[in-house]
């Protein structure tokens, strides 16, 4: 059917010879026309745009109508135009309805737009398509271009925080080139946090959008429902995050060149205890483990670090502040050009961010510092063939550099080992860089500590991934009215490709000990002069790299239909695609294949009553041959009272409708598996068969590791929604409420209930069973006093999901079961608080913890009550990493010439379980970094349960204390300054001269300020991994267009 259909569409491109004839005829008839006028003696028009409420449009096209002489408004809303006495201008604007204002001999002109209320001001890109707001019936929510563009963040993605409802991120790392988030729709639906990903759609195509210029993207569209997600059918239970670059408009040639310089700094450093205080702690620690203790500094190495008098020998450093400059560089420059004319209309774009890592390099010659640069591009283009004939040439991609500090001997370092290195150095355990020397300090005080926070780093080369990403969309689209009146085919192809490099520079390192003299020459027993060993040659430089590539294509052929019958309004859309991923990440040499069909209707009648039915039908190749291809149906409907009779009289209600929707949608992510309806094969490389008696040869055995499920299948979501729209007072206040629930079953896992004698790995098998359910919440104010234009947007969601069945061994008591619980919850013990002198001179009484507690130790709630403490006493604790509850709220005015923007993100039931160096005093080997808060929240007597850190120690017995419990799971929750932007825009009136239509200046910043009850680390970062600090900045920029 698909091949007569595009023969079909095919031979209407070549069959209307007549029309295209025409075309061009009236095309030149046009162009003739147009020269005749301009003969004639025209006249200067200057005029005014504004909206019903006097506000100027800026941007608004100003056409004279039948020809290409045109303009757009400037930040004024004001308009200059060459123009014939006697011509019809043509003002549009999006969100408004156009206007045709005769001239009449005319000079000046005031004209006034009225809001085209019938479209709630846009239309919303859907699943391979767009539908106007007003009758929009699944729950979508966007964000557009003129939002994005106010934040200074690297990551597009990082702007949506607390912008969109339903969608939720956290950032993890302000690595440059490496700082993406991570995202969810609608929270976790899935047994894995891992497999709850969104679909990242950027032109209709599968593709990352994190590292886009937000100067060339138009807007970004959350789909959450199954109505708006069902056409994605196996890859739409997650929810889709559509992405929609810039293309042009007829109009005369905007040329607009934006450039930013910023400052970066951490968000929040971690406060270390200096070299004396450490000391003391170290020592205290000993003796609070045992009053007999031999300490491990002496008197002297303490006064020393107390007075700082042999800085090379008795070192104190304070890393942090050693290691980071005070801020970092971050530079981010544009230029695009849009424009057009009848036939070929253009949008080009190009794009330079660099931001500078936060290392000090220490005047060194090696670039060992952390980098990114970024150059990217975009060119889209859509040309008028004929009448009725378009070609769209979709163009972009980026070319990148990123770098960081080359780890010697590592192959699976990581970023985290880099920075966990950095942060367990002792401050004494070296002096740095002195005179451009590298000094360790050879005699260290505690067994281990060898290493300072430089040493894994400094000097030892870069590594540079080199990485070049070419997308590249062509579309043809047909009208055929000749046909049906409102039916037309479509057919894409798209290709994306990436090549990337990696290039390992070492170099060689040579260090220095610093010695008394007295310590290495028996002839001057008495000499305190420093002298140095030096270790290792400096400079020699080696050379490594590596490639890799990935490519991937799209396919899409469709005919779509959109037509009126009096009052019955009707849509309808047919779509096949397929694509083919090479170089997948499991199984690289075999390519990952995926082919479906999308279907949508949609009804209404008088924009009163809608109707909305979607269907995918698609199967991956991750799955047997005839359990491939699954049905997803997916139905919505709406009703908007205000277009009925009985509430035209009630004048302060607007608009009001109400939503509902209900489908199914499948999940095929997982856990990077393929082919699990195989089994797993492999050769054992020893323990095989020995052919022969006198000299026994050993073979190889070929062993089945994992057996195949061959009707493994994809996960299946149920899902809800309802909801409602409403706009109030002139549509000065607008609210929408969601509230959805969702099921999903078939989620692939392993069996837990197993034979002990069971000798194989089980298949995956998808039973899992996962119930998800939450609200959004969004609420605006826009309103006007004056010159003083305002408004307030705020917005909460909430999920909570609930695990329903994953086969999971029957426990002893039932607050042991993950059933019932959230996706990601944690066990512990429950802290009740600390042992005092009196507690451990009584422990008879208390249950047994299995050690001898000493004043200071912590001490755990008997849940089962079987007088001891032991894993039957562990019970849920927090809540999991990503929040329940997340929220935004978007405040900004302007007045006159200048604007204010800020806004504010935050989250709550959220938890972070402090591990590893948060956790720890001295680290688990008891030669690490010891952290300030833990030596000024220590137990004391007087400090009592009030304390926020139990007993330094270092005996087995403190170990008691670093068991998983609520008392290290802490409150996450938090408000944060996510974005704040000042400008000025210039009086355009003594711009113009120079050819220069509006210039603006702004101030900007990013994660500015954080109110939270965190005090160790940032809220987003990770309790355990240690990474690249988030970081925050401040940014100044120029905009100018021409």
């Amino acid at each position: 059917m698909l091949i007569i259909l595009f023969l079909l569409c095919t031979f209407s491109l070549f069959s209307k010879t007549s029309t295209d004839i025409y075309w061009a005829k009236e095309y030149f008839n046009a162009s003739f026309h147009s020269l005749e006028i301009q003969q004639q003696v025209n006249i200067t028009i200057r005029g005014n745009v504004t909206d019903e409420n006097g506000e100027p449009i800026i941007g608004a096209n100003v056409i004279e109508l039948g020809t290409m002489n045109g303009t757009v408004t400037d930040v004024e809303g004001n308009f200059t135009l060459n123009i014939p006495p006697n011509a019809i201008l043509r003002i549009s604007y999006i969100g408004y309805i156009e206007k045709d204002v005769p001239i009449d001999g005319r000079t000046t002109l005031n004209i006034t737009l009225e809001e085209d209320r019938r479209t709630l001001d846009e239309v919303v890109v859907v699943g391979y398509g767009t539908q106007k707001k007003f009758t929009v019936t699944g729950s979508v929510s966007s964000v557009s271009s003129d939002v994005l563009i106010k934040s200074p963040a690297a990551s597009i993605a990082n702007t949506l925080a607390g912008r969109v409802t339903g969608l939720s991120t956290i950032q993890y790392s302000g690595m440059p080139g490496a700082d993406d988030p991570r995202i969810l729709v609608r929270g976790i639906g899935s047994l894995f946090e891992s497999r709850s990903a969104p679909l990242i759609m950027v032109d209709g195509v599968e593709r990352s959008f994190t590292q886009l210029d937000p100067n060339e993207v138009e807007s970004i569209t959350v789909l959450k429902d199954a109505s708006a997600t069902a056409v994605y059918g196996i890859r739409g239970a997650n929810g889709v995050i559509l992405v929609t670059t810039k293309r042009g408009s007829e109009g005369t040639p905007t040329v607009s060149f934006t450039t930013s310089f910023g400052l970066q700094s951490p968000t929040k450093l971690l406060k270390y205890a200096d070299a004396y205080t450490y000391a003391t702690s170290y020592n205290q620690a000993q003796l609070n483990d045992n009053p007999n203790a031999q300490l491990k500094f002496s008197d002297e190495a303490i006064e020393a670090f107390r007075t700082g008098s042999d800085p090379l020998i008795y070192p104190d450093m304070d890393w942090p502040s050693i290691i980071f400059k005070p801020a970092s560089l971050q530079t981010n420059n544009n230029v695009n050009i849009s424009g057009g004319t009848e036939i070929v209309k253009y949008f080009v774009s190009v794009g330079y961010l660099r931001q500078d890592g936060m290392f000090n390099t220490f005047g060194s010659d090696v670039n060992y510092n952390f980098g990114y640069d970024r150059y990217n591009y975009r060119a889209n283009i859509d040309v008028d063939v004929t009448k009725s004939t378009k070609i769209s040439l979709t163009t972009g991609g980026r070319s990148e550099v990123r770098s960081m500090p080359y780890q010697s001997g590592n192959p699976g370092w990581t970023i985290n080992d880099l920075f966990e290195y950095m942060n367990w150095a002792a401050p004494f355990t070296g002096p740095g860089i002195v005179d451009g020397k590298y000094i360790r300090v050879g005699n260290t005080y505690i067994s281990g500590a060898k290493y300072d926070a430089l040493d894994h780093f400094y000097n030892l080369g870069t590594t540079k991934f080199n990485n070049n990403v070419l997308n590249l969309d062509i579309l043809l689209t047909q009208n055929l009215d000749f046909i049906t009146k409102g039916l037309s085919y479509r057919i894409k192809y798209a290709n994306n490709s990436s090549f990337s490099r990696t290039k390992n520079m070492p170099v060689s390192r040579a260090y220095y000990e610093p010695y008394f003299e007295k310590d290495v020459d028996s002839t001057k027993p008495d000499s305190r002069k420093v002298v140095f060993r030096k270790f290792g040659i400096d400079g020699q430089r080696g050379f490594s790299e590596s490639s890799s590539k990935s490519r991937n294509w799209y396919f899409e052929t469709a005919l779509s239909y959109s037509n009126s019958f009096g009052d019955h309004n009707i849509t309808g859309l047919i779509l096949y695609n397929a694509n083919k991923i090479f170089y997948p990440a499991a199984f690289r040499d075999i390519p990952l294949g995926y082919v479906g069909i999308a279907g949508r209707v949609t009804y209404d009648y008088m924009t009163k009553y809608m109707l909305d039915i979607n269907l995918g039908y698609n199967g991956s190749e991750n799955f047997a041959k005839g359990k491939r291809f699954g049905l997803f149906p997916a139905v919505s409907v709406g009703w908007i009272p205000t277009e009925e009779t009985f509430m035209k009289n009630i004048d302060f209600i607007d608009y009001l409708k109400f939503r509902a929707s209900y489908g199914i949608v499948g999940n095929d992510i997982q856990g990077g598996n393929r082919f699990l309806y195989l089994p797993d094969s492999y050769l054992l490389q020893s323990g095989g068969y020995n052919f022969g008696t006198d000299n026994p040869v050993n073979q190889y055995t070929a062993s089945e590791g994992q057996v195949g499920n061959p009707n493994v299948t994809w996960e299946k979501a149920r899902k809800r929604n309802v909801g409602v729209d409403l706009r109030i007072i002139n549509s000065k206040l607008g609210f929408t409420f969601d509230l959805f629930d969702e099921y999903r079953n078939n989620i692939l896992t392993t069996r837990q209930v197993v034979p002990e004698y069971l000798a194989i790995t089980l298949p995956a098998v998808n039973i899992g069973e996962v119930e998800n359910r939450g609200y959004e919440l969004s609420i605006e104010w826009r309103d006007k006093l004056g010159d003083f234009n305002y408004f307030i947007n705020s917005n909460v969601s909430f999920s909570r999901n609930k695990i329903l069945f994953s086969d999971e061994i029957p426990k002893k008591y039932d607050w042991l079961l993950r059933t019932g619980k959230p996706v990601g919850q944690r066990w512990g013990l429950i802290w009740d608080g600390f042992w005092s002198k009196e507690d451990v001179q009584n422990y008879k009484d208390f249950p047994d913890h299995n050690m001898i507690p000493v004043p200071g130790d912590m001490r755990y709630k008997d849940i089962n009550q079987d007088g001891r403490i032991d894993n039957y006493d562990t019970k849920a604790i927090g809540y999991p990493e990503y929040p329940e509850y997340v929220f935004g709220a978007n405040i900004g005015f302007n007045f006159k010439n200048f604007d204010l923007v800020m806004l504010f993100s935050g989250a709550t039931h959220t938890s972070r379980n402090l591990q590893s160096l948060y956790r720890t005093a001295f680290g688990s080997t008891h030669d690490h970094s010891l952290l300030q808060y833990m030596v000024d929240g220590q137990w004391t007597p007087e400090k009592g349960n009030n304390a926020t850190y139990p007993r330094l120690g270092l005996a087995a017995s403190a170990a008691n204390n670093l068991k998983d419990s609520d008392f290290w799971m802490k409150d996450a929750s938090y408000i944060r300054l996510k974005n704040v932007e000042l400008g000025y825009n210039f009086n355009t009136s003594g711009l113009k001269r120079l050819g220069i239509g509006n210039m603006r200046v702004y101030l900007n910043g990013y994660n500015l300020y954080t109110w939270d009850r965190l005090k160790v680390i940032d809220p987003e970062a990770s309790g355990g991994d240690m990474d690249y600090l988030l970081m925050k900045i401040f940014n100044i920029g120029l905009s100018v267009k021409f």
